[in-house]
């Protein structure tokens, strides 16, 4: 093909970027840091508990001269459990602010207050015979989450090459679930999880903080939040040599961001507010309160608060559900890694729908296992094998994939603002279910758990409909993609100025009012 009497050459083909070590060493840091609080402090609580009570009880008799009547510790030990994720809903809320303020790195570094400080709390609350520094230091913790589930996939998608995007996205989950189940160890009665140990297992949770705090300084900034929103080339290429290796072409990859700068002053920055107005996010917005709301209401968290509750009502013995919680999460931790390690070969959507099929199946299987295993016994193991299954699935898929997702359909002028609403959608979600999944358990015993299986199919229908595969896809593809189910046009000239790729045609914007 000619064109004023010069040939085009043909397109080169992507790069397919490899794991360097900054971007390795990068991962690990902003992860293990920030990720792992979420994990473990959602699981720490739930091994020692009685432990735990026991100290609530002797603190109020101290004070008192009586023991607490058994309601007002329900209300106590409830509100232990839920402050977490109501913390949580309170950081997300703050992230959007702080990104865009302090950087995606800057964020993740300042939020380690919230790490060591209520660390410091519950290390001396048995000390100072104050249980409220528990109940305060959840919500504090709760912030820490709260911010860094919603700034560290933010973080690590920016860093991340489009070919590594899935697998370096899914390690937001990955070290949850490492929290989840170093949590789960140390809260063994024989370790950490006992009269004299459990002071020191809360605040275990200040050592990631630290560990961060030492060893993120050294790495780069995401190279697209210093590009497009600092303007700072120079550091941008400095950034991208060190991530993708030293003498590496990184040209191509800035000129994606250019492409992406320009699709974002064409929509111009957006506040929380005005993206619920603003007609060409429409079913990204919406997609992402789906898919947040979907993880948690399709009840994995209530086996997280209270799996020794579900484990016990399954007639399994009381002695041996701490094992068998450290041996789902084990399955947790492997299944994830598979979701990891083939998230870039079987795209997204496939995991979820997969996940979300094993999840719901289990879930119907688990309900008949406990109506009859009054009177089948043997049912009881059924009921255990279930719980794995529904674990492995959620494993698969609902779990660490919508880490991935809701921040590759955004665009870096809509991603602070998106993740802040996903964010709260997320810990709202998760606060809900930990209240309210003890009292729907004691009113229809097994059936709660038909429940669980409804939500998975609802939510596996839309993914089905709605979501498009954005594997091995540049933000500014997956961008044009869903601009045709939101009926707008994206200019023809963003894309084929960057040269990032074939155009994907736009759809005129229908004439309906928002």
């Amino acid at each position: 093909m000619e064109s004023s009497g010069r040939r085009t050459p043909p397109p080169t083909p992507p790069r397919e970027w490899q794991l360097r070590p900054t971007l390795v060493l990068a991962t690990l840091s902003a992860a293990f840091g920030s990720a792992f609080q979420y994990g473990y402090n959602i699981a720490v609580v739930n091994t020692p508990h009685k432990v735990l009570k026991s100290f609530y009880n002797e603190t109020y008799f101290e004070r008192h001269g009586i023991f607490m009547d058994e309601k007002v510790m329900l209300l106590l030990w409830s509100c232990t459990v839920s402050m977490f994720p109501l913390g949580g809903l309170l950081g997300s809320l703050m992230v959007g602010l702080l990104v865009d303020k302090c950087g995606r790195k800057g964020t993740l570094l300042i939020n380690n207050v919230f790490a060591i400080l209520p660390a410091i709390l519950m290390g001396v609350s048995r000390v100072a015979q104050a249980f409220e520094l528990i109940i305060l230091s959840r919500v504090l913790v709760g912030v820490c989450a709260g911010i860094s589930y919603s700034a560290l996939p933010m973080y690590l998608g920016e860093l991340a090459p489009k070919n590594l995007r899935g697998t370096l996205g899914t390690m937001t989950e990955m070290f949850v679930i490492i929290g989840i189940f170093l949590a789960q160890i140390f809260s063994l009665q024989a370790i950490l999880g006992n009269a004299t140990g459990w002071p020191v297992l809360l605040a275990l949770t200040g050592a990631p903080a630290l560990l961060q705090l030492l060893s993120l300084p050294f790495f780069p900034e995401s190279p697209r939040y210093t590009l497009i929103q600092k303007g700072d080339e120079e550091a941008t290429r400095q950034a991208l040599g060190r991530l993708r290796g030293r003498g590496a072409d990184v040209e191509a990859e800035i000129e994606d961001m250019r492409a992406e700068e320009r699709e974002e002053r064409a929509a111009g920055r957006l506040s929380v507010l005005s993206l619920f107005t603003f007609r060409a996010l429409r079913w990204q917005l919406v997609s992402i309160v789906v898919l947040m709301a979907g993880q948690q209401l399709s009840g994995i968290n209530a086996i997280n608060y209270y799996a020794d509750t579900i484990y016990t009502s399954a007639g399994v013995e009381a002695a041996h559900t701490q094992y068998i919680t450290v041996g789902a999460g084990i399955v947790n931790i492997v299944m994830t890694i598979i979701s990891a390690g083939t998230v870039e070969r079987l795209g997204r959507r496939l995991l979820l729908l997969a996940g979300y099929g094993i999840c719901g199946s289990a879930c119907l299987v688990l309900t008949l296992a406990l109506v009859f295993q009054s009177t089948v016994p043997e049912l009881s193991y059924l009921s255990v094998v279930c719980i794995f299954a529904y674990i492995a699935g959620h494993s698969i898929g609902p779990s660490p994939v919508p880490s991935v997702v809701r921040m590759e359909i955004f665009l870096q002028s809509s991603r602070p603002a998106a993740l802040t609403v996903d964010g709260a959608v997320h810990w709202l979600t998760n606060f809900v279910v930990g209240l309210v999944f003890p009292s729907v358990q004691e009113a229809i015993g097994a059936y709660s758990f038909l429940v669980f299986a409804g939500l998975c199919l609802l939510t596996a229908v839309y993914i089905y409909v709605v979501i498009p595969e954005t594997k091995g896809r540049t933000f500014v593809e997956i961008n044009h993609i869903f601009a045709k189910r939101n009926g707008v046009e994206i200019p023809e000239t963003t894309e084929e100025a960057a040269g990032v790729g074939p155009h994907v045609p736009s759809v005129p914007a229908k004439e309906t009012s928002l």
